[in-house]
Order: C-alpha cells, then sequence, then structure tokens
C-alpha cells in the first residue's frame, strides 16, 4: 500500500532521520518491493512484451505462455489469475509493517482505525477512475464497484481493522472463519430462478447479492459484496506473513515456515476445490488459499534471494516499478505509453516485420520504467 514502508533501512538512513527514530523502525524488506515491482512488471508492459516474443517464437512453448497471461473464462487458475491476490498478499504484510512502525511511533488506535478508513476511501476512488468511468461523469456509464483496487481497498481496510485487534493465532482464526462463512454463505443463499449452491456466471449467491445491493449500477461477472469476505483472507494471509516477518525468528526459521505455510495454503486449496471450484470472479475460499499458497511460496523465494543471501542487483529493475506500484497502476489504467514508445520507434515497426510487437510494446515499458527510475532517484514516491 505504502510504497515507501518496505524500503531498506540504507535507504532510509538517506532521510536524516534520528538514531532515535530509525530505532523505532521495523526491519524493511527490499524483497518486498522487488516482488510487488515483479508483480506489477507484468500489467504494465510484461504481458505485451511476452506476447510480442511469442509471435516471433511460435510453438508449444509460446502458446502455453501466452495462455498463463489470459484470465480464465470461470473455473480454474492460471498464472495471470494469481496477479491480483499476490498484490493483495503484499499490501497485508505491509500493513503489518505500517502498524508496527506506527505504534511504536505512539499513534493511537483512533489515529489508525482513521488511517486505514481513508486509505480505502481513497482506493476506491481511484478504482472508479481507473476502472469505473468516473471521469466519464455519466451516471449511465459509472461502475462503482468495477476496479481491482475496489476490492483491494475493502480487503485491506477489513483486514486492518482484523490486525488491531487480534493476533496472529486470532488472525489466522478469523481468516479460517471467513473463509467458512464465504463457503457457507454461497452454498446456502436461495438465488431465485436456480435455488442454492450453484455457481454459475449467474446464477451464483454473489452475484444475486451485488445486483440486490447496486441496481442498475451491476456490471460485470466479478462479485464483490460477499467476496469481501474472500477479499479480507487473501490480506490477511499477507498480514500474517507481516508478522512472521516481524518476529525475533531467525531468518532460515522465516523461509521455512513461508514455504511450509504456502505448501499447505496450497495443498489446502486443491482438495478443498474437490467441494468448491477455484473461481477468481467468485473469489472462492479455495481460490484464496491456491492464490495464498502461491503467495507466500513466491515471497520466501525473493525473501531468500533478496534480503537473506544478499542478491539484489538483478532485482532492482523491479524495486523501481514496486516503490511506486499504486502510482504507475493508475498511469497505465489512464494512459496507452505506446503513443510516446512510438515516438522512437514508430519508423522502424515497418522495417522490423514480425518483431513490430515486441519492439512497440518494449518501447512503452522502456518510456514508463525510466519515469519510474527518475521518481526513484528522486525519492518521489506517491502515497495514499
Amino acid at each position: 500500500m505504502n510504497a515507501t514502508e518496505s524500503h531498506s533501512s540504507k535507504q532510509q538512513s538517506h532521510l536524516g532521520h534520528t538514531p532515535r527514530e530509525n530505532s523505532l523502525k521495523p526491519e524493511r524488506l527490499v524483497s518486498l518491493d522487488g516482488l510487488r515491482g515483479f508483480d506489477m512488471f507484468w500489467i504494465i508492459g510484461g504481458e505485451a512484451i511476452f506476447k510480442g516474443l511469442a509471435k516471433v517464437f511460435p510453438g508449444r512453448v509460446a502458446t502455453t505462455g501466452v495462455e498463463q497471461l489470459e484470465h480464465v473464462a470461470w473455473e480454474g487458475l492460471h498464472y495471470y489469475d494469481v496477479i491480483w491476490p499476490l498484490f493483495m498478499f503484499m499490501v497485508g504484510v505491509s500493513i503489518s509493517f505500517s502498524t508496527s512502525k506506527r505504534k511504536a511511533m505512539g499513534v493511537g488506535t483512533k489515529a489508525l482505525y482513521f488511517h486505514a478508513g481513508r486509505r480505502a476511501i481513497i482506493l476506491f476512488l481511484l478504482g472508479m477512475i481507473a476502472q469505473g468511468n468516473l471521469l466519464d461523469f455519466d451516471l449511465s456509464k459509472l461502475h462503482p464497484c468495477y476496479s481491482v483496487l475496489h476490492g483491494i481497498g475493502a480487503g485491506y481496510l477489513i483486514a486492518s481493522i482484523v490486525s488491531l485487534n487480534f493476533r496472529p493465532v486470532g488472525q489466522t482464526a478469523v481468516t479460517a472463519g471467513f473463509l467458512l462463512l464465504y463457503w457457507g454463505l454461497l452454498m446456502v443463499i436461495p438465488v431465485p430462478g436456480f435455488g442454492t449452491g450453484v455457481l454459475t456466471p449467474s446464477g451464483n449467491a454473489a452475484a444475486y447479492v451485488d445486483r440486490l445491493i447496486l441496481g442498475r449500477f451491476h456490471y460485470g461477472t466479478n462479485t464483490w459484496f460477499l467476496s469481501y469476505l474472500g477479499f479480507a483472507s487473501s490480506v490477511l494471509i499477507g498480514v500474517l506473513a507481516g508478522e512472521l516477518f516481524l518476529s525475533g525468528r531467525p531468518a532460515r526459521v522465516k523461509c521455512i515456515r513461508l514455504f511450509g505455510a504456502g505448501l499447505g495454503a496450497l495443498v489446502l486449496g486443491l482438495v478443498w476445490s474437490i467441494w468448491l471450484p477455484i473461481i477468481k470472479l467468485l473469489w472462492t475460499s479455495t481460490f484464496v488459499l491456491v492464490a495464498g499458497g502461491l503467495s507466500c511460496l513466491l515471497m520466501g523465494a525473493f525473501y531468500l534471494v533478496i534480503d537473506v543471501l544478499a542478491f539484489r542487483k538483478w532485482a532492482f529493475g523491479f524495486v523501481v516499478i514496486g516503490t511506486n506500484s499504486i502510482a504507475v497502476y493508475m498511469a497505465v489504467m489512464l494512459f496507452d505509453f505506446r503513443h510516446i514508445g512510438n515516438i522512437f520507434v514508430r519508423s522502424l515497426l515497418p522495417r522490423v516485420g514480425v518483431w513490430s510487437s515486441f519492439v512497440e510494446a518494449s518501447a512503452a515499458f522502456a518510456v514508463l520504467w525510466l519515469i519510474l527510475f527518475w521518481m526513484y532517484r528522486t525519492r518521489t514516491f506517491v502515497r495514499i
């Protein structure tokens, strides 16, 4: 959530904090910014670059890779379906770090609640701007609940409240309760014309509740209000990972626990999917567990390589992206950076044949990354 909250302590020392202030701050993870940047890379250019390469080198590997960069129509899971829950997981990690830092600085509980509420509202408004057509100023086109940022904001707010009221054991219990409750609601709420327990795009209970609440503003096949339980659970898994990082345990133990939790959640989700399918658009409890398990494994791998083994240079490009994740997401939602990239490669594109898509996508990404690099070097971090 907060682009600066996962910077290394070395970076933070340049800000001129006193030793007393620095002593209040929890250990910071370069790996968190690296993983966040890796996640965002696919949204802001990686997908287009890979698909461009697939045209140059067609074959089974390219076809499989392109397929993994598309969302599944309904049931199942592709790599691209993990990008959103992975970001929500990292939001949860940041909640633990931010809350710990603010408490150490003497910030009261009421102020923490206000801070979380303000951020959630800003995320909701940004979501309406990015994907809800708010700036069209036309009610017939407005989609108030049709945005990745809406889901992140809801999950963030609920998870923040839980983290302020429960220790890790309680957080685990609440997460399990949310997952079981959501499953139960999907199974028992009767949907007119369909009955109970139906999990089709138009016949599921979550979509039915959304239609009741939103009326004519209901749009798309993503579900929201019942899915808040799933959104919050995805963030809470990250909160638990953050609590592990903040503990005094050795780095080796942290890695083992992250990998163990990831494998455990993955297996549990796959077994549970026998009865409850993995459906991203519904954000089912099984989807939460499988995506959360994969998130733990990725976080563990980045933490081990970057923070424990100190192999960091390779991740610098991702760190540059990860330190301004919300800003770059809004940028690509509102503007097509190919317009700028094509200034430099437009005359080249007709000459490179099958490479044209790759060159165009790479130029657009290069422009965006250089802007982010300038922001990184000038310590311009957009915070909400």
